[in-house]
């Protein structure tokens, strides 16, 4: 198997279950029904993962749409714009191998933070992965396009 550097990740974010607020976090453990300790864990392994760029965030500054990280409810925030990347596609980010499955939908949520970000991201929002290698991904770990 050969490697590829495309980045690094920048931010890791979970979902509680009895909050509606992001919580940001060091690193995250993750298996193959998702990231442990997130609400999402085990409820869709197609979309166990959302994996966003800054690239997203830079393209809602331009706009004048001033909002945190962890706003577009991602869990893996990262220096790469991978929203070329096909179905199929393996990361390896720290010791976990994700599988790209498919693209973000908008959700009604993002309105409320600004009308104008459902139009803005459509097809910049980002990605789902699902968990093909457990293991642990931490802020600053580098992100490898795997080939085989």
């Amino acid at each position: 198997m050969s490697h590829k550097d495309l980045g690094k990740v920048t931010g890791l974010f979970i979902s509680k279950k009895d909050s509606s607020q992001r919580i940001s976090k060091c690193s995250l453990s993750l298996d193959k029904l998702g990231i442990k300790d997130d609400k999402y864990h085990n409820t869709n392994i197609q979309r166990s993962v959302l994996i966003t760029s800054l690239s997203s965030y830079d393209l809602v500054k331009k706009n004048n749409i001033i909002m945190p990280f962890g706003s577009l409810g991602e869990n893996l925030l990262i220096d790469y714009n991978p929203y070329h990347l096909a179905s199929g596609t393996k990361l390896q980010i720290g010791t976990v191998i994700l599988e790209i499955s498919q693209n973000c939908t908008m959700c009604d949520h993002l309105s409320k933070i600004d009308i104008k970000l459902p139009t803005l991201l459509k097809n910049d929002r980002g990605i789902f992965a699902k968990v093909i290698q457990e293991g642990e991904i931490r802020i600053e770990d580098n992100l490898y396009l795997v080939s085989e």
